[in-house]
């Protein structure tokens, strides 16, 4: 799906404008306040971005922006890139790079602009372009300065604006603004940044503004929640629009949707003789949930996805029946195929817009836009809804998982748009179960058979979900490097996929572990964990000053079963260990029973948000588990 909405950060899709062609210096470095250089690796010199709405059919973006790069971890500022397509003209682009003096050291010539076609890895036909060009130097500190204008014509959306996306950039002046007759009057929605300026323009337009000056960026922490929360930051976007001549209102969620209800009219005819294969597929079976993951599986067995962002392909499906014909298509076409199939059998189902990517971007409700760049299917089913990710031939029937699972999407009714979340996996179904069987010799070697199950959430751990369905060789290769034991070597393995609504994988190994346990004269000394040990300590803080996040809740679950010789026999076994916190419990206990030492362990950790006065409690509590992780078995030679 072809996603116009703009995202301006800091440093990213920023330009500049104006250089100087005197012998004046320009940003000479020794004029930035020392507080702005500590700790930073770039300073935004000056940046203004504005955004020109002239009418339904036109509109323009300039950007200008000036940065001083102190190190070469701020090289990626003399980098600029300026997309373009079919409804969008690029007016000027020009840079210029100036020594830490201030004087120039080069322009930026039109030659060195190089213009390429921006068909990303996983789209197969784009009309989109860039202009890209690069004036990074190898003296530092030094400065860059782009600038470039780019008219479209269309409103589709209104570039965001972020104030900085990263801790080591600070920033002396930034100016953002929006210029609209009062027709086209946009809306906004602002964090951290206070009301804009309102100001009539020459020409009898009105137009917004946002400036800010002398910004230090408080330093990001982890485990915090969207940027949005605490970094300045505006939303934007029109009111009534247009793209490729279709027009609609996105005042509410309902009329956002009515406009793509548009653009996907008459899209739905399939071929009589598919709608045959369809019934007769499904006639025999009894539930609509059984038909559904018919359905669906058909899709997969008959499609692959191919990304297609020409025009206003980018937001409208191919038909169904061209997807039929061709059996490919991107998340727009595929989608709109499997409603259309569907539909020939008297399901309903829905299109269903929604943001995928494991970072999640949250969705105001309260804020009509398009948050979006991803297309499903959600089914009704009774008491739940199905949802059906079409572009995946190997996804299970059913599972959304970490790309588009516990979020909102907008479903595309009958009436219009409706808000609504996507399935959500709980701790509890998050699970990774592990069991092993282990010999240990006296001399510290072992072989173990250990079989872990990953479900849920769980299921995507590592691309597990991607590497069961690859072949043998390729299977190893995850084997080799999720297997979390010092050394090792593969017996043999064998991958199992479950294609459940809540799937699973199982991973049998068989494995030859030398030197597991060390051995000292008399006694040996082996760590109780076999594969499963935590290590993560969060750093520490002064004072915390954002909530914490838990993205994922989950459980684990191990049972490790040692058989030793005869003649070892256990000196020291750990007391059991159990930690109980808001972030999770931890619980391992070791026993002897029947000549074997047996190992459990349980850790749960709570999905949510924690306030940031108990940053210190987490900190103890994973402290705990990986001092009780670590713990060593002490076994004594009786010979």
């Amino acid at each position: 799906m072809k996603v116009q909405r703009i995202l301006l950060p800091a440093m990213l899709m920023s330009c500049c404008s104006h250089a100087s062609a005197g012998g004046d210096p320009n940003y000479p470095v020794s004029a930035i306040p020392e507080n702005m250089k500590k700790g930073c690796y770039a300073v935004v010199r000056e940046k203004s971005q504005t955004f020109a709405i002239y009418g339904l059919n036109k509109t323009s973006r300039t950007f200008h922006q000036v940065v001083t790069i102190l190190s070469k971890k701020g090289d990626g500022a003399a980098q600029m890139a300026v997309g373009y397509d079919k409804y969008t003209h690029v007016d000027y682009f020009r840079g210029v790079a100036y020594d830490a003096s201030g004087k120039i050291i080069r322009k930026l010539k039109q030659n060195e602009i190089q213009d390429r076609s921006s068909i990303s890895g996983f789209s197969l036909f784009e009309d989109d372009r860039v202009k890209m060009a690069d004036l990074s130097q190898t003296v530092y500190p030094y400065t860059v300065e782009f600038e470039y204008q780019v008219e479209m014509k269309f409103l589709k959306s209104i570039p965001d604006f972020l104030l900085y996306n990263d801790d080591e950039v600070s920033t002396q002046k930034s100016v953002y603004k929006i210029i609209y007759p009062e027709a086209l009057k946009p809306r906004f929605k602002t964090f951290q940044t206070g009301e804009p300026k309102k100001e009539k323009e020459p020409d009898g337009r009105e137009s917004l503004s946002w400036q800010f000056e002398n910004v230090v960026p408080e330093k990001f922490e982890k485990m915090s929640p969207d940027y949005h929360e605490f970094t300045p930051h505006i939303l934007t976007a029109p009111t009534l629009f247009e793209f490729g001549g279709y027009q609609g209102r996105m005042d509410t969620w309902q009329n956002y949707g009515k406009w793509q209800i548009e653009l996907n009219k008459g899209r739905d005819i399939l071929p009589e003789k598919t709608i045959s294969i369809i019934r007769e597929l499904t006639v025999s079976l009894k539930s609509r949930e059984e038909k559904v993951k018919a359905v669906y599986e058909f899709v997969q067995n008959k499609t692959r996805y191919v990304s297609v962002q020409l025009g206003i392909g980018g937001w409208q499906p191919f038909e169904a029946k061209t997807v039929d014909e061709v059996s490919y298509g991107d998340c727009k076409a595929l989608s709109n195929y499997t409603v259309a199939l569907l539909q020939s059998i008297g399901i309903k189902s829905y299109y269903t817009i929604i943001y995928g990517g494991d970072d999640n971007r949250p969705v105001f409700p309260d804020f009509v836009d398009n948050y979006f760049n991803h297309i499903v299917v959600a089914v009704p089913n009774e008491k739940d809804t199905l949802w059906l990710e079409c572009t995946s031939q190997t996804n299970p029937f059913g599972y959304m998982g970490r790309f588009t699972g516990g979020r909102k999407a907008l479903m595309i009714t009958e009436e219009g748009g409706i808000l609504v979340n996507t399935l959500s996996y709980p701790t509890e179904k998050n699970v990774q179960s592990r069991t092993a069987e282990v010999f240990v010799d006296t001399k510290g070697n072992a072989t173990a058979k250990v079989r872990t199950t990953y479900a849920g959430l769980q299921y995507e751990n590592d691309g597990l979900d991607f590497y069961v369905n690859y072949q043998k060789d390729e299977q190893k290769k995850w084997v080799q490097q999720n297997t979390a034991i010092p050394s090792f070597d593969i017996n043999s393995f064998t991958m199992t996929n479950r294609k459940n609504r809540i799937p699973s994988a199982v991973v049998e190994v068989d494995l030859t572990l030398n030197r597991l346990a060390s051995v000292s004269g008399k006694r040996l000394f082996l760590t109780g964990n076999l594969m499963n040990r935590s290590t993560f300590i969060p750093e520490k803080v002064e004072k915390r000053r954002t909530t914490i996040v838990v993205k994922m809740g989950y459980v684990d679950l191990d049972t490790i079963r040692y058989r030793l010789p005869e003649e070892l026999y256990p000196e020291f076994l750990p007391a059991p260990m159990k930690v109980k916190s808001p972030f999770g419990e931890y619980e391992s206990i070791f026993k002897v029973d029947q000549g074997k030492v047996i190992y459990t362990r349980k850790l749960m950790m709570n999905k949510g948000e924690f306030p940031p006065e108990s940053y210190n409690e987490l900190i103890e509590f994973y402290k705990s588990i990986n001092k009780a992780d670590n713990i060593k078995l002490v076994f004594l030679n009786k010979t």
